[in-house]
């Protein structure tokens, strides 16, 4: 299930993955997707699209 809202995003990432959603994460992470060189950035395009990728970098902003 790919998730559509930001509380449904961040209950997958907390309570399923065990993942705790910090700042550092959070800068991390969007600093991959944003750089569209970057294989892993290409290969989440590939498998979710680019516009679940816009939300993701979206919701980590927020964090």
């Amino acid at each position: 299930m790919i998730p559509l809202t930001f509380e449904e995003w961040k209950n997958c990432i907390v309570n399923d993955c065990k993942i705790k959603l910090t700042k550092t994460f959070a800068e991390k992470r969007i600093s991959i997707y944003e750089d569209n060189n970057n294989p892993e950035t290409k290969k989440f395009i590939e498998l979710y699209g680019k516009r679940h990728m816009n939300n993701i970098i979206y919701w980590l902003k927020k964090i």
